[in-house]
C-alpha cells in the first residue's frame, strides 16, 4: 500500500491523539498514520526498544510523536501516565485503545489467574483508559474513542476463549460509552479486525496452512495489512465520520 496515495484530514492536523499498544503491529502503523496527518501523538507501549525504533522514523514524519512505558495492566500505572499526557496536552481529541494480546490458550489452561490477567490486557484497560481521558475530551469540546476489538467472537474463533470474551466485551462496552458521552460530542466506535498480517501473526502463527484457511474462508484472496487498518482509524477519528458514533466496523477481507 503506498501511504502517499492515502486521504489526507485536514481536521486531523495538531490534534491530540493517545495511542495504546503503539509500538509494534496494528498500534504501530496506526501511530505512523497519525503522523502523517500531523497530529500530535503520545503512544503508550512495554515495549521500549519496538518504541524507540518507531520514533527514529517519525522524525521527518511532521508529526509530533511521543512515547510513555506503561504497563496497561496496572490501572494505577495507567492513570499516572494519563495525569503525565494530560501536564503536557491539558485537551485531547483522539483515544485509540489498542493495545492487546491474544496469546493461543485452551479453556483446560484457564485458571482464575489467568483469566484476570487476560482480561486486564485485552480489556479493562480500554474503560480505564477512556474514563481517564474523557474529561480533556470534553474540555476539547467533544472527541473520538475507537477500541480495537476483533472478528473472533463473531467467526467463532478457538483456541483463544478468554481473548474471544474480552474482545466481545469490548464491543458492548463501546455502545454503552457512545450513549453515555455522546452529549458531550464524543463517538465511541470499535474497529473488529480479521487475520491481519503483523510481524508477531507471522512470527507465531503464520504457517502455511493457517494462511491458506484465511484466505480460503476471506471474499478477498490476500492477507490485510495493518496500514489498512489504520486508514480505517483515520477515518473515524476525523471530522469526515462526525456523524458516526455506537458503531462496530469490521475490516476482515470479507471473512464474515
Amino acid at each position: 500500500m503506498n501511504a502517499n496515495r492515502s486521504a489526507l484530514y485536514p481536521s486531523l492536523e495538531g490534534r491530540v491523539v493517545v495511542v495504546t499498544g503503539g509500538a509494534s503491529g496494528i498500534g504501530e502503523a496506526i501511530v505512523e498514520a497519525f503522523a502523517r496527518q500531523r497530529a500530535q501523538v503520545v503512544f503508550l507501549d512495554i515495549q521500549d526498544d519496538a518504541a524507540a525504533k518507531l520514533m527514529e522514523r517519525m522524525k521527518e514524519s511532521g508529526g509530533t510523536v511521543l512515547y510513555r512505558h506503561c504497563d496497561l495492566t496496572k490501572i494505577e500505572q495507567v492513570q499516572r501516565t494519563v495525569a503525565e499526557i494530560l501536564d503536557l496536552h491539558p485537551v485531547v481529541d483522539v483515544l485509540v485503545n489498542n493495545a492487546g494480546n491474544d496469546t493461543r490458550h485452551s479453556i483446560e489452561e484457564v485458571t482464575p489467574e489467568y483469566w484476570d490477567q487476560s482480561m486486564a490486557a485485552n480489556l479493562k484497560h480500554q474503560f480505564f483508559m477512556a474514563q481517564a481521558l474523557i474529561p480533556a475530551m470534553r474540555r476539547a469540546g467533544g472527541g473520538s474513542i475507537i477500541n480495537m476489538s476483533s472478528i473472533g467472537w463473531v467467526i467463532p474463533s478457538t483456541g483463544v476463549p478468554v481473548y474471544v470474551t474480552a474482545k466481545a466485551a469490548i464491543v458492548g462496552m463501546s455502545r454503552a460509552l457512545a450513549h453515555t458521552v455522546g452529549k458531550d460530542n464524543i463517538r465511541v466506535n470499535s474497529v473488529m479486525p480479521g487475520a491481519i498480517l503483523t510481524e508477531r501473526q507471522k512470527r507465531l502463527w503464520l504457517t502455511e496452512e493457517y494462511k491458506a484457511e484465511v484466505l480460503a474462508r476471506q471474499a478477498l484472496k490476500r492477507m490485510i495489512l495493518p496500514e489498512e487498518v489504520a486508514k480505517l482509524v483515520l477515518f473515524l477519528a476525523s471530522d469526515d465520520s462526525s456523524a458516526i458514533t455506537n458503531q462496530s466496523y469490521v475490516i476482515d477481507g470479507g471473512w464474515i
